[in-house]
């Protein structure tokens, strides 16, 4: 599988920006799912009311995570759940296949997880001789393409209908063709042997509600209800994070996360699944395993600013509204994790050392926070983030720090002291207003590589004080 690194993002993004199909088939799907997302808020009166009630529950579990991971844990065993804890993705992959491993050479179907994605489960797998065939539609045409998700809900949302009909060609031996309607009847043929004979399934989870033990998952196409009730074992892998109180606080984001996710009143299904089958004649798994993924979530934690990143309900509405993401997609920023919301969690779980380029992959504009279900305040984390690449400082703990960026300081610094005082503040505003006359504003390396894609605007002939001052001397 191809994998872009976060350390290369400059390269990565310019790369994408040359690649005009790429381009075309973000701004179609951002700006359909934008349109929809604005058609479903309209709809509704109370959805500020909503999103201070989802910012409060989120608030309040990650305050005592401790404490509902506890009681989930002690929830779900009560029910049946065999729980298991994972500190990284080293253990998360070695529990699973492990699992794998006990039933021989199972058949193994997966239901989109960016959790797995974080941790390449797949990979794993399949360096142990397993081979998991992804449900979801988008995540199995890019396990096909050999590729890696591009968006947090749309993992194919960089791929047009004729890429994927050639792709369906080129796999599945079928005529090529543009219709979605016959590309997904194919894949449909092709899944549905892998959910027949499925003795393992593996899921991520959109909550844990500790209340009751459960875990919630949400979907439109059904292949999660398959995943989680045909095979003979189920596996969730859950991010610790996910964990939410109480059972009635779903009725808040289950009318936030579609709304803010694709425009959807309501997915297609939700499946509340609080334990294996009691009995011969129900349905469902015979064992059910929920893994409780920390990776990094806990130094994030401790974060008193960051912590607020792991409230993050992956509905992707903030890639939706990003224009750097819009016009260059997911692979660019070399995590499972993109636009805003990736250039704070990648950072947070994997630190700065290969992720300093990602909190700068942002113009600041405040359009991820205007439409991010659960307030999160993106632009104040992404700040932050650039102050610690600046001063040399690394989110969380245990992690090495950056060397910090000399000459931006001293930039900074002189920038300060020149502000600081009436006079060279003026001398240095007449300076650069002939340089720019001039054109020296086009010489300098970091002016000529800011200006290769902005116009400055000019400076005006005169300051403002010097036309007050003229203005005042005729009187005026």
């Amino acid at each position: 599988m191809t994998h872009l690194h976060p350390e290369r993002f400059g390269e990565n993004a310019r790369a994408a920006l040359g690649d005009e199909v790429l381009r075309g088939a973000l701004r179609k799907a951002t700006g359909l799912f934008g349109r929809q997302r604005g058609a479903a808020v309209a709809e509704m009166p109370e959805w500020e009311a909503l999103r201070e009630r989802a910012r409060a529950v989120k608030a309040e579990a990650l305050a005592s995570l401790d404490v509902q991971l506890e009681r989930f844990e002690e929830r779900a065993t009560a029910n049946g759940i065999q729980v298991r804890w994972a500190r990284d993705a080293t253990e998360a992959c070695e529990q699973v296949k492990a699992i794998a491993e006990r039933l021989g050479r199972p058949t193994i179907v997966k239901s989109k997880s960016m959790a797995t994605e974080e941790i390449r489960l797949n990979e794993h797998l399949e360096q142990a001789g397993h081979r998991p065939v992804e449900t979801d539609l988008g995540e199995w045409i890019i396990q096909l393409a050999g590729e890696t998700p591009s968006h947090i809900i749309a993992p194919a949302i960089h791929k047009t209908k004729r890429q994927v009909g050639e792709l369906f060609a080129e796999k599945l031996g079928i005529p090529r063709s543009e219709d979605e309607r016959e590309l997904t009847r194919a894949a449909r043929r092709a899944l549905r042997h892998s959910f027949a004979t499925a003795e393992l399934g593996i899921t991520g989870a959109n909550f844990a509600i500790a209340e009751t033990g459960s875990i919630l998952l949400i979907e439109n196409e059904g292949n999660i209800r398959l995943a989680t009730s045909m095979p003979r074992v189920l596996v969730a892998l859950v991010g610790i994070e996910k964990v939410i109180p109480r059972l009635c606080d779903l009725q808040v984001f289950l009318r936030l996360l579609p709304r803010s996710g694709t425009g959807q009143r309501l997915t297609s299904y939700q499946s509340l699944i609080s334990g294996p089958r009691a009995g011969s004649g129900d349905e469902g798994p015979e064992e059910m395993i929920v893994i409780l993924l920390d990776n990094g979530r806990s130094s994030v934690l401790a974060d008193n600013s960051l912590r607020e990143s792991l409230a993050c309900i992956r509905c992707g509405a903030c890639l939706n509204a990003c224009p750097v993401y819009r016009q260059i997609g997911g692979h660019a920023y070399g995590s499972v994790y993109a636009g805003p919301i990736g250039s704070v969690i990648t950072p947070g779980l994997q630190g700065l050392e290969k992720t300093a380029e990602l909190p700068f992959a942002s113009s600041l504009c405040g359009a991820c926070r205007e439409v991010c279900p659960v307030k999160i305040d993106l632009p104040a984390l992404l700040t932050r983030l650039r102050a610690d690449v600046v001063e040399g400082r690394a989110p969380g703990q245990g992690q090495r720090p950056r060397r910090p960026r000399r000459i931006e300081k001293a930039a900074f610094a002189f920038w300060r002291w020149l502000a600081s005082d009436p006079v060279r503040w003026t001398l240095s505003m007449r300076v650069a207003r002939l340089a720019q006359r001039a054109g020296l504003d086009r010489l300098l390396p970091p002016a000529r590589a800011w200006r290769k894609g902005r116009a400055l605007r000019p400076f005006a002939p005169r300051s403002f004080r010097e036309r007050w001052k003229e203005d005042d001397r005729r009187g005026r």
